[in-house]
């Protein structure tokens, strides 16, 4: 795997902790998803395929080591946990539990970054294609589900960080409406009415970029009163 093509999922209850980090890491190259809780992290997971977690231990409710517990009863995805406790016995529980990487805060971003790539390198190869199809047509264009391309033919069309994060969504749900309030969660932002209008924009210029008529969608479509779905060639 190209380290740069890796999607991460970044698990934190402080919103300015996860958003720095979603930042940091997507300068560096990845794809990168967020959720605020077990729960989000949860809806994120049954959706997208992910190559690496990384996920604070001390959040309310469920915390970080029960997650990672329950996530290796049916994956394998590495986990890299960050926690402000640093004691060699809390380390061990945690790896105990499933994870593969422990950090202690305060850390340097770079040496995440570093532990990142060193996961990411011990990650054999997974034939994904046997799982399904790594690329869906759309008419002249494609997009490549594992690199998060799109492309026109031979040409590479440029995509922002969030159409990318959109496209990754509706592939997981290929045929399946999803509301406008579940794309707002699966995006790692809050709640509300300007956020899901904050959506709408988002999808009028992603159609732009996959449909040959944006105002009559073929692949990118609205299903009135359940939101919108993507149906590929």
């Amino acid at each position: 795997m190209n380290d740069v093509d890796a999607h991460l999922l970044i698990v934190d209850d402080d919103e300015r902790i996860r958003m720095l980090l979603q930042k940091f890491l997507m300068r560096a190259g990845f794809l990168v998803s967020g959720a605020r809780d077990a729960a989000h992290a949860r809806r994120l997971l049954a959706g997208l395929d992910f190559d690496l977690i990384v996920m604070d231990v001390m959040m309310p409710g469920e915390t970080g080591i029960d997650l990672t517990r329950s996530v290796r009863e049916t994956s394998q995805v590495p986990i890299l946990l960050l926690t402000a406790r640093g004691e060699t016995e809390d380390r061990i529980v945690g790896l105990e539990a499933g994870a593969d990487d422990y950090l202690a805060k305060p850390f340097e971003p770079k040496e995440l970054l570093l532990r990142i790539n060193a996961i990411l390198r011990r990650v054999p190869e997974v034939v994904a294609e046997q799982i399904r199809p790594k690329v869906l047509g759309l008419g002249e264009f494609s997009y490549d589900i594992e690199r998060g391309e799109l492309w026109q033919g031979e040409d590479p069309i440029r995509l922002t960080a969030t159409e990318n994060q959109l496209m990754k969504i509706f592939s997981a749900a290929v045929g399946e409406a999803i509301s406008r309030v579940t794309l707002v969660e699966e995006l790692g932002r809050d709640r509300g009415q300007a956020q899901e209008r904050a959506i709408d924009v988002q999808i009028t210029r992603l159609r732009r970029k996959i449909e040959r008529d944006p105002k009559q969608p073929r692949y990118l479509q609205t299903v009135r009163g359940a939101g919108y779905m993507l149906a590929p060639d």
